[in-house]
């Protein structure tokens, strides 16, 4: 289910945190830091800063059947880059069999649409898919959720496909990667989904959700103030972030200060148990 909304108006801001490839690629720093590449503006861009790589609307996927009924019952024939299966699918859950399915069409397309970059894809499934598990075990139990910044799909469709008893939104200001999006949740199947073409600073007055997610946006600071009128009170903000993410949120002190923020959490999860730790910020707003 996706919802089309109007075009995103001019630009409130640039987001993103920097570092190289393509506009909107997902690249990865020497840090571990995941970032968007440069030229990108994440929350605050719209489509007029597209460089033509990637898709139009009009286009969709190759070979996708949307009534394909996944199972969860994938035990051979996994793609090639599905590794370390065992504690994937312990990772996932019941969002195994969807996130594999979302994991062959980044594959095939995410490099040619603009949504990942060409030296992510071999370490696509553990760096980018199954990483985006570690903030499924901050959700609350019912609600509704917004993904901000959705680009290609990281971490929303991972949470929704994990989550399926919760409403996901992700906000997207980019037409592009709106399609994409859309393609996604027909292509998966997920009913639990809608698409708003939006920067998040539009929705402010008029959304609310028990919790913001977001990863490769902005830093907290700069975060904080697109998101926190979104989050309802007794909610909170789910950032991912890198190796510097203690560092950020001192850094937005003065922010979390003027927002009158609640309790506030660097949480370090292993998500494999292999000893690679991925960072998710819990802000909470007060009830």
């Amino acid at each position: 289910m996706s919802e089309s909304v109007p075009e995103a108006g001019p630009e409130a801001g640039a987001a993103g945190s920097g570092g190289s490839g393509e506009p909107g690629e997902l690249v990865e720093s020497a840090s571990g830091e995941v970032t968007v590449g440069s030229g990108s503006v994440g929350v605050g861009s719209t489509d007029a800063e597209s460089t033509g790589v990637g898709s139009t609307d009009a286009e969709s996927l190759v070979g996708v059947d949307p009534s394909v009924v996944l199972t969860d019952g994938l035990t051979d024939g996994l793609p090639s880059f599905v590794t370390d299966v065992e504690r994937s699918r312990e990772a996932l859950g019941v969002g195994f069999p969807q996130c594999v399915r979302f994991g062959e069409l980044l594959v095939a397309h995410g490099e040619e649409r603009g949504l990942i970059g060409p030296r992510e894809l071999p370490r696509l499934w553990t760096r980018h898919i199954v990483n985006s598990a570690a903030v499924a075990r901050y959700l609350p139990a019912t609600g509704l959720v917004a993904d901000v910044g959705s680009g290609a799909g990281l971490p929303g469709i991972v949470l929704a496909s994990m989550r399926p008893g919760l409403g996901f939104h992700l906000i997207e200001p980019m037409e592009r990667r709106c399609a994409w999006l859309r393609e996604v949740v027909d292509a998966l199947g997920l009913d639990n989904v809608e698409v708003y073409q939006r920067q998040a600073q539009e929705l402010h007055g008029s959304q609310q959700y028990v919790a913001v997610t977001a990863r490769a946006v902005a830093a907290l600071d700069k975060l904080l103030r697109w998101t926190w009128p979104l989050v309802e009170p007794g909610g909170a903000l789910l950032a991912m972030k890198g190796q510097r993410a203690a560092e950020e949120v001192d850094a937005a002190s003065a922010v979390l200060r003027k927002l009158k923020a609640g309790s506030v959490e660097v949480h370090e999860v292993d998500v494999l148990g292999d000893g690679d730790l991925t960072r998710v910020v819990e802000v909470h707003k007060k009830g």
